[in-house]
C-alpha cells in the first residue's frame, strides 16, 4: 500500500476553516486536499490526535439506518477525546411536530457539533442556519461527502490521484455518485458514469459539475454501455440501485442488471483494476460476491477508511489546532 503524500506547500498556502460541512461544494481544491493530507497522518499517528476534542461535545441525528457512518463517526469522536451523543430522530420532539429550526436552536445552546444523517438536504441547511454550531452531512438524498472525502482518500492510498486515472462509476447515479462528482471536478479528475439513460445525474449536478470540471481541467464522460464505461479502468465504483427510503422497483433493477459488478465486466477493464463499494451490498445484485470478496476488492480498505477521514474533518472542524 502507498503512503499517501501530498505535498501542496502549506506554509504558502492559506487554508481558511470552514464552520460546516454540507457538501464538497463549499470546499475549495486545496482544503479537499489537505483533509486528505491530515487523514493520512492521522492513520499513521492516531495516537497524537487523542485529545484534540477535549471537552467538545458532538450529536449525531439520525432519520436513516446506518452502520459505517454511525460507527466510524462515534468510534472517531471517541478516540479524538470527544463526547458523542447518539439520537435517534423517531424519539425526539421533530416527529412530534416541533419545527426543525426551534430544535436547531435548542442544539446550539447544548452542543459543540451536530452529525445529520437525514432525508432532504434542506433540513440540514435549516439545522446550520439556526444552530450556530458546527453541522456535518452524514447523508442526505442529495449528497454523501463523508463518503466521496474516504473515497479520495482510499484512491490516494493507491497512488492513483492523477490526472491518468480512469474512475468509472456504475449503475445508479445517487447521492454518493454526486459527491463523487463534486469530489472528482474540484480536484481536475475526469470521472465516467457508466449508467442507463433513465437513471443517469441529475441536469442540476452535472450542470454544476460540468462547470467545475471546465475551471479544472478534467471531464464527466457519461456513457450508457456498461462495457464502453469499464473499458481500461483503473477502479471501478458501484453502489446499491435502491437508496433508502426508495420503494423497492423491479423495473429498475431490470434496467439497471446489466450495469452489475462481475468478472465478465472486470476482463475490459485494466489487469489490475480496483473494485470499490460503499456498502452496504446487495449481493448478487450491484455486485456479485465473487467480486466482492475476490482479488480486486479494496471494499473493506475503503469502509475503513471512513474512519480515518472522518477524524480528519472532525479536527479540521474542531480543533484549534488543525
Amino acid at each position: 500500500m502507498n503512503d499517501l503524500k501530498i505535498d501542496l506547500g502549506f506554509d504558502k498556502i492559506k487554508i481558511e476553516k470552514k464552520k460546516d460541512f454540507l457538501t464538497l461544494k463549499d470546499y475549495s481544491k486545496e482544503e479537499i486536499l489537505y483533509l486528505l493530507s491530515l487523514a493520512a497522518d492521522i492513520k499513521k499517528e492516531k495516537e497524537l490526535f487523542s485529545d484534540r476534542l477535549k471537552g467538545k461535545n458532538i450529536a449525531m441525528l439520525f432519520d436513516k439506518h446506518s452502520t459505517r457512518t454511525r460507527l466510524s463517526f462515534e468510534v472517531a469522536i471517541s478516540q479524538l477525546g470527544g463526547n458523542c451523543i447518539y439520537l435517534d430522530a423517531a424519539s425526539l420532539q421533530i416527529k412530534r411536530g416541533e419545527t426543525i429550526k426551534d430544535s436547531a436552536i435548542v442544539f446550539g445552546r447544548y452542543l459543540d457539533g451536530l452529525v445529520i444523517r437525514t432525508f432532504s438536504h434542506e433540513t440540514i441547511e435549516v439545522f446550520a442556519d439556526y444552530s450556530n454550531i458546527t453541522v456535518i452531512n452524514g447523508l442526505t438524498d442529495m449528497y454523501h461527502p463523508c463518503q466521496a472525502l474516504s473515497d479520495l482518500f482510499t484512491i490516494g492510498e493507491f497512488g492513483l490521484l492523477e490526472k491518468e486515472l480512469k474512475f468509472t462509476y456504475l449503475g445508479d447515479c445517487n447521492n454518493v455518485s454526486n459527491s463523487l462528482m463534486v469530489g472528482f471536478s474540484k480536484l481536475g479528475l475526469d470521472l465516467t458514469l457508466g449508467c442507463s439513460k433513465k437513471y443517469g445525474p441529475s441536469a442540476e449536478i452535472l450542470q454544476y459539475c460540468q462547470k467545475q470540471a471546465a475551471k479544472s481541467g478534467s471531464k464527466i464522460n457519461i456513457i450508457n454501455d456498461p462495457f464502453d464505461a469499464v473499458e481500461c479502468a483503473d477502479i471501478i465504483y458501484t453502489d446499491v440501485w435502491i437508496s433508502m427510503g426508495d420503494k423497492d422497483s423491479a423495473e429498475k433493477v431490470k434496467e439497471l442488471s446489466a450495469f452489475q459488478v462481475n468478472s465478465k465486466l472486470l476482463a475490459y477493464a485494466k489487469p489490475g483494476v480496483k473494485v470499490m463499494h460503499c456498502l452496504p451490498a446487495h449481493r448478487e445484485q450491484e455486485i456479485t460476491s465473487e467480486v466482492l470478496d475476490g482479488n480486486h476488492s479494496v471494499i473493506w480498505q475503503q469502509a475503513e477508511n471512513r474512519l480515518h477521514a472522518q477524524k480528519a474533518l472532525l479536527v479540521y472542524l474542531f480543533s484549534e489546532n488543525f
